[in-house]
């Protein structure tokens, strides 16, 4: 592993620069549909308008409520998130007709970084299949060791070629504000003690997180011949 460090002012502005492109365009659409409101004095417009702001206002909602736990402080230091906010959100910004979320967690209140994993992690999987698909979410403890998988199912799935060097921390160049979650996301998940493990087909993109100290392996089932079996991230 590659000693890169991002600066802690530079890894605040990229994120802010990430937040603000997550809700840029749905909070320009609330404000082209207000001037149409204003100008406008055809019905037909004005009822227009009137729904691209209402379903525009909800889209930036859902986008602020998520980014809020997946970047956000969420509570003090040391706090725990209701899981079933964190299937709320991510309900709410995949609230499409493209893509459907399988959640398959049980709600109970878990470490918040280990929260925001799953929630960066769900950028990722959606990330992989811009066409839409299925991204399925799965949060197990068996025997006390965690694991979360998510996995997304979908038309020509695949990663960024830059997204396992980013989930790593060793880029090999600069990081900007469109590569910045995948950074996030590694560091988040080093920060929780746990490993990232990544799986992909033709078909699917799996990430899958478990404690570092297991040193567990992917399932056998994604050990196939077409697939791709990244190495894992090692946490600190």
């Amino acid at each position: 592993m590659t000693d890169f460090a991002l600066d802690s002012l530079d890894l605040a502005a990229l994120l802010c620069s990430r937040v603000c492109h997550d809700v840029i365009s749905p909070v320009g659409a609330i404000v082209n549909g207000l001037e149409v409101l204003e100008e406008e004095k055809d019905a037909e417009m004005r009822g227009f308008a009137l729904d691209l702001i209402k379903k525009s206002a909800r889209t930036a909602s859902a986008r602020l409520q998520f980014c809020r736990l997946a970047f956000g402080a969420a509570g003090s230091a040391g706090a725990a998130i209701d899981t079933g906010d964190a299937e709320q959100v991510a309900r709410g910004l995949f609230a499409d007709d493209r893509t459907k979320l399988e959640w398959d967690a049980p709600r109970v209140l878990m470490p918040k970084n280990k929260v925001k994993l799953v929630l960066n992690l769900c950028l990722i999987a959606a990330a992989a299949i811009p066409r839409g698909g299925v991204i399925k979410v799965t949060i197990a403890d068996p025997e006390g060791a965690l694991r979360i998988a998510v996995e997304a199912t979908g038309p020509n799935a695949r990663l960024a070629s830059h997204v396992p060097q980013l989930l790593a921390g060793t880029p090999t160049g600069s990081i900007d504000a469109h590569g910045i979650q995948a950074y996030y996301t590694g560091l988040v998940a080093r920060a929780a003690d746990l490993n990232l493990s990544l799986s992909t087909s033709a078909e699917y993109v799996r990430v899958e997180a478990v404690p570092a100290a297991a040193e567990a392996m992917a399932p056998a089932e994604l050990l196939q011949a077409d697939a791709l079996q990244a190495p894992f991230f090692k946490g600190p």
